[in-house]
């Protein structure tokens, strides 16, 4: 169960800190990976609305979001 000590500033700043990090690993990686396919996903997805490129690039972000997640938490 969860105390107060959450609520610690260096346990909260640690928090956002590590919150940060992984978003933007998550974008860098999201960015390496929009680069090294030979179309432009967004558009792709968005104005040609390809649903199984969306699917695709859905679980990519989740695979990415967990690996993301299991460095930071030491997992």
């Amino acid at each position: 169960m969860l105390g107060i000590e959450w609520l610690r500033p260096a346990a909260f700043v640690g928090s956002i800190v590590y919150a940060l990090i992984g978003v933007v690993v998550f974008w860098v990686c999201f960015i390496i990976v929009d680069k090294i396919t030979p179309y432009d996903l967004w558009a792709e997805i968005v104005e040609k609305q390809n649903r199984a490129l969306g699917l695709v690039v859905a679980a990519m972000c989740l695979g990415i979001s967990i690996i993301v997640a299991a460095a930071i938490h030491g997992g």
